[in-house]
């Protein structure tokens, strides 16, 4: 048994590097897409209807995923 938890735990150390790296690469596209969202809305005619757009979208998907709505699969 504690040959089989020190190989899980040699394992993620040798894995860490990898998922720090892999995370601050998603971090670093997300501020990226956030920040020309963001510049898109200030510039926007109507940014209030973008940003009720969004809200009644990420409404009605939790409101589907609430009610167990599920899409058919081909």
């Amino acid at each position: 048994m504690n040959v089989l938890a020190a190989a899980s735990w040699e394992r993620w150390i040798v894995l860490a590097p990898a998922f720090l790296v892999g995370l601050g690469l998603v971090a670093a596209v997300m501020i990226l897409l956030g920040r020309a969202f963001a510049v898109t809305v200030r510039e926007a005619r109507h940014p209030r209807l973008i940003v009720g757009g969004l809200v009644a979208l990420a409404g009605a998907i939790v409101l589907l995923t609430y009610l167990g709505v599920n899409l058919p699969r081909e």
